[in-house]
């Protein structure tokens, strides 16, 4: 299984981005769960949002709830996660994950190269 995450890039306090991560490969099942996670230097690996199989269930850190948006084409085996009035602390790097579980609690079995998001105020 192969994740691709992109749409990274500069932008100013409350603006917005849409990142897209395309699974590829053989053994990618539209059954996996996926989810975002966010990591900046020093820093730990964080929770961003995640999805179930069908789209039907979602998740969201407290931290983007209600700005950020996480949803998945299944035909295209791609999710994406529009994210709106950003803020300087949204900067970092953005990572896309699939779970092998329909629901998405992890542990997350495979892992994109991730995309940076800069946030200027």
């Amino acid at each position: 299984v192969q994740l691709q995450a992109s749409g990274g890039g500069l932008v100013q306090a409350g603006g917005s981005l849409r990142l897209s991560c395309a699974a590829s490969g053989r053994t990618f099942s539209r059954y996996y769960a996926m989810g975002w996670f966010r990591q900046t230097p020093g820093a730990e690996r964080e929770f961003v949002a995640r999805i179930n199989w069908s789209g039907g269930s979602t998740a969201y850190a407290d931290s983007v709830k209600g700005r950020f948006d996480v949803s998945r084409d299944n035909a295209k085996n791609t999710m994406y996660l529009q994210m709106n009035n950003l803020k300087p602390e949204d900067t970092a790097v953005y990572y896309c994950a699939a779970d092998r579980s329909r629901l998405g609690y992890g542990p997350y079995d495979y892992w994109g190269q991730g995309t940076l998001v800069t946030v200027s105020s």
